[in-house]
């Protein structure tokens, strides 16, 4: 009799192979045909939804730009934020997830014009440009949406938010006119980081610091007061009076000296004076030594000494100009480097314009919007940019003795975000927002501790940033955005941009859009015989700078949250990249603060960046840039979203084709574990089974449903606590160690050879039925493609063939009845047990007694052991081996087993050839067989 077709062996229809581009093809299709992201929104929809309630769970998308391809972070922002999602749905939560672009701004504004092939398209026709940028804008978001979709995004694809559309445009009206009525608004004469080849203002969130060669240069400031009146204060009379005196200052900016007004000291330090020969030169005495030191000065000597503050209100020499420069006070002055004196150009500074309004300084702005200095400067620098002036300026300082030393160093210098360019500190008319108005600093420093930040390092981060922010500048001298709503009063010059002046624009722009604004005049807006409130004037123009475009990303809780009837503000979590502290995260903070006074949000998660696995920075250029889209083609959207979810994602996360192929072995072991499981319950039916209550299921089974519900607990934890990697952990471990390398190995015999509808192969296909049930669900906000297509192959009959997709089900729960504590420490022993004794069993094949442990006979002492006797007729199982015996003393003994070996189960037995009519089979096999066979 040909026995082999007797066994149980596994069978499905659920591919080797997991060929994800098909099956993914295959997933996509169904979910957009069957409409399952609505299906979920519906089955967790909670009635009255608007507001917070309970059971609603709101992630607020923050905006990429739609310039180009979706890259490696894209996808590691949108896997992170639909994993979320996913689980808070599986969980039970309404979870409408609502995808944004970002539409405006200077990155669409130049691709555009790289695509033009010009740089000043938009001064010739700004609606032809604004409709062209929005063209621009509109074929990417096209682009992206696709691109994010076949990475498995569940997402209102069809209804994204954009920052082009009417309604979100006129809420940033409406949200400016706010803020300005309560008075945060204000234009004024500041310097402001300004990119010279953008020829725009730039915010602190559009600076990035680069190392940059800058030279280091000690001047001479001679002091003009007469050296007695120095002397009536000193009371020294060794002080050579006859010598020149000059303040030293130290700089790094020899461009900025034309605009220089005043030298600042700090009130408290000593300052020396150090008679170096012909002269005597000021320094304060905490830098003296590494002063001497750089300019080698061989001979010198400290004739007194005083404080900063009796400096205040002498006059000094400009070093090229004929300017007499006072010498101010300012406790911003460090004795970190230099010399303890700095040059004060309040054009060119933050610091320096603070001190200009304390001593009521001129603000000098001699540098035009290219960074080109205009005719009020000395002639060897009139049309000169001010990177070439500094050579020439350090020339004519040399020529006339004031410069001491010059040398060059690398240091970090502001740069542009968008062309990479440096940028220069310039002082302009421009829009702000004022952050100590109505202590809105103070209020968003309260608001950032009420609010949870994942990792907790965050909260620090941007609690410093807030701190020590300056005001928020938020005009902007571009074409492409929201225009700052504000008319100027042409007969009394103020601006009006609250009531009914914003409320004009407000209908204007849900009517036409911004670009209305550009296409009429200020009489075709406001309302016939509009005044002004100030001075009754009737004739108004329009402000022609745009918003910063952080300022209309952070008006998104306004205009997405408060707008879609499916969302409620605050959002329950915002999750970016970790530089949007000093982005998106502070200018939706602040926005908001000013807006309803709280945050916007009730967590903030971020991650790192996307690196190589060298650690180095991805760039064309080094040829380690991973492209999502071509992972997706080589390995499966499956294969990058475990990779998202395998790395702590708090740190700067590694990408290179090594990885990948490491996290594809990975997805193959847990599909295989799950393929392996899904074989053998093709012939199993929950229902009416009296295998379902734990008290009939062999010991075995309970311990890896305790372990099964271990899995839970911890994946519970630490999805709830947003650390994915260790749900990949958790779910890899237990599928390679728990199953693989021990139950699945544990349960082959029973389920192969046992009796179909044997007690034993029945409780092994029970318990692998619920873990089957719980992996599919566990994995599903991960592997989602794999979660959906392994539902596709289970059987009618199981609870989850019910439901046509894996996201309709909830989350398993542990299930306290199989958390037993005592069985948990017993199964410890066991394994232990038998890594001792497979130890032996290798030992005893190593010398060739026996070829495997199907016909091994282990004898185990017992001394030390006594448990071991509960469990003696589970040892066969455990250890896969055909004999075990108990016995007195403490050694584990290895034989080869007696009796022959059954031809069907592979097994030793002594009971081989009892039963007449199968004399090749053991008892169990011929019992099995008979059954069988007629």
């Amino acid at each position: 009799m040909e026995y082999k077709s007797t066994l149980n062996l596994p069978q499905t229809d659920f591919p080797i192979r997991a060929n994800l581009a098909k099956v993914e093809e295959e997933m996509l299709g169904k979910w957009e045909k069957e409409d399952i992201y609505h299906k979920i929104l519906a089955k967790n929809k909670v009635p009255g939804t608007r507001g917070q309630v309970p059971g609603t769970y709101i992630l607020h998308d923050g905006p990429p730009y739609p310039n180009g391809d979706i890259h490696l972070g894209h996808a590691l922002n949108k896997t992170l934020k639909d994993i979320i999602v996913k689980y808070k749905a599986m969980q039970g939560f309404y979870a409408p997830y609502i995808p944004g672009w970002d539409c405006h701004g200077l990155p669409i504004e130049t691709q555009l014009l790289k695509e033009l092939q010009t740089s000043n398209f938009k001064l010739q026709n700004i609606l032809e440009f604004r409709n062209k940028c929005k063209e621009y804008a509109l074929k990417y978001v096209d682009l992206q949406r696709n691109e994010f979709k076949k990475l498995g995004i569940f997402a209102d694809w069809a209804k994204p938010y954009l920052t082009i559309d009417h309604t979100y445009e006129a809420k940033i009206i409406e949200l400016f006119g706010v803020l300005a009525a309560k008075g945060y608004v204000y234009r004024g004469l500041k310097p402001i980081h300004w990119c010279p080849t953008d020829m725009t203002a730039l915010a602190e969130a559009e600076i990035e610091y680069e190392d940059d060669r800058s030279p280091s240069i000690y001047i001479k400031f001679e002091i003009l007061n007469p050296k007695s009146e120095i002397n009536s204060k000193l009371k020294n009379p060794k002080l050579p009076l006859d010598k020149p005196w000059s303040l030293i200052v130290w700089t790094t900016t020899p461009w900025t000296l034309p605009a220089n007004v005043a030298v600042a000291a700090h009130p408290e330090y000593e300052y020396v004076f150090l008679d170096v020969g012909p002269e005597v030169y000021v320094v304060a005495e905490g830098l003296l030594d590494n002063f001497v030191s750089k300019l080698e000065l061989k001979e010198h000597q400290i004739i007194d000494k005083t404080k900063g503050k009796f400096l205040e209100g002498m006059l000094c020499k400009h070093p090229f100009i004929a300017r007499e420069v006072p010498v101010v006070n300012d406790e911003y002055v460090t004795l970190e480097q230099g010399t303890g004196f700095v040059h004060i150009a309040p054009g060119h500074g933050a610091e320096d314009y603070q001190v200009g309004l304390k001593y009521k300084l001129p603000i000098l702005m001699p540098v035009d919007e290219k960074g080109y200095f205009d005719d009020t400067v000395p002639d060897f620098i009139q049309g000169k940019h001010y990177d070439e002036a500094n050579k020439l300026i350090t020339e004519k300082m040399k020529e006339n003795g004031s410069l001491l030393k010059l040398e060059f160093f690398k240091h970090p210098y502001p740069h542009c975000w968008r062309c990479k360019k440096p940028v220069i500190f310039r002082a302009t008319e421009q829009w702000f927002i004022a952050v100590d108005h109505k202590e809105l600093r103070q209020e968003a420093l309260k608001a950032i501790t009420k609010t949870k930040w994942f990792p907790g390092w965050g909260e620090n981060r941007i609690r410093g940033m807030i701190e020590t922010r300056p005001d928020w500048c938020v005009s902007r001298q571009r074409s492409w955005g929201v225009p700052i709503p504000a008319f100027y009063c042409v007969k009394c010059k103020k601006p009006q941009m609250t009531g009914l002046f914003n409320q004009a624009i407000v209908e204007l722009v849900k009517k036409d859009g911004t670009n209305g604004w550009f296409a009429k005049e200020a009489k075709d807006i406001l309302p016939a015989g509009t005044k002004c409130p100030d001075c009754g004037g009737t004739e108004f123009t329009k402000e022609t700078d745009i918003l910063d475009v952080w300022f209309e990303s952070g008006s998104s809780h306004a205009a997405v949250l408060e707008t879609r009837e499916e969302l409620s503000w605050p959002a329950d979590l915002y999750l970016e990249g970790s530089d949007q502290h000093r982005g998106w995260f502070q200018s939706s903070l602040l926005l908001a603060i000013g807006y309803k006074g709280r945050a916007p949000f009730n967590a903030v998660l971020t991650h790192g960046f996307t690196i190589d696995d060298k650690g180095k920075k991805m760039s064309k250029s080094l040829g380690n840039v991973v492209d999502p889209q071509d992972v997706v083609k080589r390995y499966g959207a499956d294969v990058l979203r475990l990779w998202v979810a395998s790395t702590d994602f708090r740190n700067d996360m590694a990408a290179s084709e090594k990885i990948l192929k490491q996290v594809q072995e990975a997805y193959s072991k847990i599909r295989n574990t799950c393929r392996f499981l899904l074989s053998n319950l093709g012939d199993y039916q929950v229902p009416g089974t009296r295998y379902q209550v734990p008290g009939e299921l062999l010991e075995i089974d309970k311990w890896i449903l305790l372990k099964l519900n271990r899995l839970i607990e911890r994946t519970t934890k630490a999805y709830n606590e947003f650390e994915f990697h260790l749900v990949y952990h958790a779910l890899y471990d237990f599928c390679v160690n728990d199953l693989s390398a021990f139950y699945l190995d544990m349960s082959k015999d029973r389920l192969y050879c046992g009796g179909k509808n044997s007690v034993e192969r029945r409780s092994a296909q029970f318990a692998m039925n619920e873990i089957l049930n719980a992996m599919i669900k566990l994995m599903a906000p991960i592997l989602s493609f794999t979660a959906e297509d392994l539902l596709k192959y289970r059987t009618l009959n199981s609870e989850l063939g019910t439901q046509n997709s894996v996201f309709l089900l909830e989350m398993p729960k542990a299930d306290p009845k199989y958390l037993d504590t005592k069985l948990e420490e017993r199964w410890e022993k066991i394994l232990k047990l038998k890594e001792e004794v497979y130890r032996e069993l290798e030992a005893v094949r190593g010398r060739k007694e026996i070829a495997a442990s199907t016909e091994a006979l282990v004898e185990i002492g017992t001394k030390g052991r006594e448990w071991a006797k509960e469990i003696e007729a589970l040892l066969p199982l455990v250890l896969i081996v055909p004999q075990v015996k108990l016995v007195a003393g403490e050694a584990i003994t290895v034989k080869h087993a007696a009796g022959e070996k059954c031809v069907r189960c592979w097994l030793w037995k002594e009971d081989v050839g009892k039963e007449p009519e199968h004399k090749t089979l053991c008892g169990r096999c011929a019992n099995v067989v008979a059954k069988i066979t007629p």
